[in-house]
């Protein structure tokens, strides 16, 4: 337990103005630097991803540019889009929401320009012949042989935290079912895993493909079931929007079950949980959109933008204000149990928002669980080959056992310390891979303007020259 509360220390101050104040620079440095692409191109990213979802791609890759977003939307909408939201609320109140829309707003960019980096400097596994990118391949290629450490740290800080990743996920869903069905917890961590076991066999190909039609059905359904209790509830919106600002800068007293909270509660969870829901600046996303057959970095990127844009300011934002229109958050609940109990209220019916909430944090958690262990097993590539992925597994698959009975505040505060640890690392590489990033985006803007397009990887060499040094280098 000592190590624990040491990790516990970390985080919560990690979470307040530490990464504030990182975040907020190299988000603004690189919007400038940039010349704000993200908000100047949002139409174009709107356009050339959700516009083209069927599209198939015309470069190299494993999966489709929107099966690669889906698969990294299956790691993002997950408990974090329902109880995590909730949590931060019941923790840091109202005013959390604001400084979670402040991180998506911010992550645009970063996330734009960590999809980009993984796909300009991936690599394919001479073995599987599978794609694979992210922090650790362009830290190792693109900043060179001595900084290769620090690809390793990353990776070994995200195995450890995705191997309990489904511990989270199947313990919210436990506690989002107890709130009107008394099921014992093992027997829905049991289930879980068995399945959870089915899909992985498959890898990339059968996660991708099962998120991919799970997803987005599931986005919608749960943006529809939201959009019908806000409508019920519209006179509240306005009282709500206003505490949300009012709060996210004043401190706000206790009121009923809530214990009231202080401004650096509302930063530290509001930028917690957002940075948790959409993985902005933590590097995870790479590792999916790494396996895309786009035909540029930057075309891979643009999802990054649409993605955050889903998960944060239409699904959390929705999370965020059912429970604040509802008026449940100050009766003292928290988490998925929370949602569950808004949705009933706004439903008028208790168990009516409890099958709604358990169906639809069921399906986000089985498919963020499924990511998350698929993630640490390229962790596990990196650091000792292939002979770990079928013991990750299992121990991926037995923790979402433990997690069914386990606690749920240590397992989130658990997650925050390696998610900040993580994000720490990638926001600095980031910024020191600026160049190449700016490189990158205007190659993309050349060709938009041309209409020639090259295989990913000769337009990354093409628009950074220095790449194939430094990764001869770096070997």
């Amino acid at each position: 337990m000592f190590i624990i509360d040491i990790m516990m220390a970390i985080s919560n101050w990690l979470w307040g103005w530490p990464l504030l104040i990182l975040t907020s620079a190299v988000a603004v440095y690189l919007s400038v630097r940039f010349k704000f692409f993200q908000f100047t191109r949002f139409g174009h990213a709107m356009k050339n991803t959700f516009g083209k979802i069927f599209d198939k791609g015309d470069g190299e890759g494993d999966i489709s540019p929107f099966q690669a977003c889906c698969t990294a939307l299956a790691s993002t909408l997950g408990v974090g889009n329902i109880a995590g939201v909730s949590v931060a609320i019941a923790t840091g109140g109202p005013g959390a929401v604001f400084w979670m829309w402040a991180v998506a707003l911010m992550g645009f960019i970063v996330k734009f320009s960590e999809i980009t980096l993984g796909m300009a400097y991936r690599e394919r596994d001479p073995e599987t012949g599978r794609w694979h990118g992210g922090f650790y391949w362009y830290v190792r290629r693109g900043l060179g042989k001595s900084w290769k450490w620090l690809g390793i740290f990353w990776a070994v800080i995200l195995g450890c935290a995705m191997v309990f990743a489904p511990a989270v996920q199947a313990n919210s869903v436990v506690e989002a079912i107890r709130v009107s069905f008394d099921v014992p917890g093992w027997i829905v961590g049991v289930i879980f895993a068995v399945i959870m076991a089915v899909v992985l066999v498959g890898g990339i190909k059968s996660i991708s493909s099962f998120a991919e039609k799970v997803v987005p059905l599931m986005a919608l359904a749960y943006v529809i079931g939201s959009i019908f209790i806000l409508v019920k509830f519209g006179s509240n919106i306005p009282h709500v929007f206003a505490m949300i600002f009012e709060y996210a800068f004043t401190p706000m007293a206790a009121t009923g079950g809530f214990a009231g909270s202080t401004v650096m509660l509302a930063i530290r969870w509001g930028l917690a949980r957002g940075v948790y829901s959409n993985e902005a600046g933590t590097g995870m996303a790479p590792l999916a959109h790494s396996s895309s057959s786009a035909n540029h970095p930057v075309k891979q990127g643009l999802w990054g933008i649409s993605e955050v844009f889903v998960d944060t300011i239409i699904v959390c934002t929705m999370t965020a204000l059912v429970v604040l229109c509802t008026g449940v958050w100050t009766e003292g609940g928290t988490g998925a149990a929370l949602t569950a109990t808004a949705f009933g209220a706004g439903f008028g019916n208790a168990i009516a928002g409890t099958v709604f909430v358990v169906a639809i944090i069921t399906f986000f958690a089985f498919t963020t669980a499924l990511v998350n262990v698929y993630y640490g097993e390229i962790c596990m590539t990196v650091l000792g080959g292939k002979k770990f992925i079928l013991p990750y597994r299992l121990l991926g698959c037995a923790f979402a056992i433990i997690g069914s009975v386990g606690a749920l505040s240590v397992l989130w505060n658990l997650f925050d310390f390696f998610f900040g640890v993580c994000a720490v690392c990638n926001l600095v590489v980031c910024f020191l891979m600026r160049k190449q990033i700016g490189a990158l985006i205007n190659d993309y803007l050349t060709r938009l303007k041309s209409g020639k397009w090259e295989p990913t990887s000769e337009a990354a060499a093409n628009a950074i020259p220095e790449l194939w040094v430094n990764d001869k280098a770096a070997k």
